[in-house]
Parts: C-alpha cells; sequence; structure tokens
C-alpha cells in the first residue's frame, strides 16, 4: 500500500568531505576556464577605447562582377527548346506524372490499354 504525504524532502547540508570536493573542483574550473576570441578582442578594444577615439576598422576594396549579358559575358545565351517536328503525335502518361512522347497509333492504343 502506498501512502503519499505530499511533503518535500528537506535539503540535506553538504558536509565536509563534500565541501573539500566542491572547492576543489571550483578552483580546477576557474584555473582552466578559457575566454573565447571574440571576448578578448571585445577586452583589448574596451581597455584600449577612448571615448573620442574610434576603433580600427579594415577598408575592404570592392571588385565589381562580370556582367551577365552582353559582349563581357561568360556563358552564351539560352535558346527556348521546342519540337518542331511532325514525328511525335502527342504526349501519354504512363504511371503518375511520368509524359512519355507518342510516337505512332500503336503506342497510343498501348498505352491506353495498360492497366492503371
Amino acid at each position: 500500500m502506498l501512502i503519499y504525504t505530499h511533503q518535500k524532502s528537506k535539503k540535506r547540508k553538504p558536509n565536509a568531505k563534500q565541501k573539500t570536493l566542491a572547492a576543489e573542483w571550483q578552483e580546477l574550473v576557474n584555473r582552466t576556464k578559457t575566454v573565447s576570441f571574440a571576448q578578448k578582442r571585445l577586452q583589448k578594444v574596451n581597455i584600449a577605447q577612448n571615448p573620442s577615439q574610434k576603433p580600427f576598422v579594415r577598408e575592404t576594396q570592392h571588385y565589381p562582377s562580370l556582367p551577365s549579358s552582353g559582349p563581357m559575358s561568360c556563358t552564351k545565351p539560352l535558346e527556348e527548346k521546342r519540337y518542331t517536328g511532325d514525328k511525335m503525335l502527342g504526349i501519354g502518361t504512363l504511371h503518375k506524372s511520368n509524359a512519355v512522347p507518342i510516337f505512332t497509333d500503336e503506342e497510343a492504343r498501348d498505352q491506353a490499354n495498360m492497366r492503371r
């Protein structure tokens, strides 16, 4: 039989051994604490920066891209692909949205008779 008492358990205070272990751990963490590159840089900027002096910003040159059309373009212009022949009768659908060209009446009948 279970009895629920709705009482929170008391928080136990650490004993002497646990206190020394926690202190040793905190000392180890403090000794091996690392500072990221961005944090170091911010510290240097904040120390060396005067309110009247702006921080150094490197200027970068702007290199324009080649034109995409005209005499200096790298690729030939795209031409629209369109079927201009008279051999193809139409487009049929075999399975779901798979478009298949139809060239003869026999192919059209075969596709019409296929089980779906």
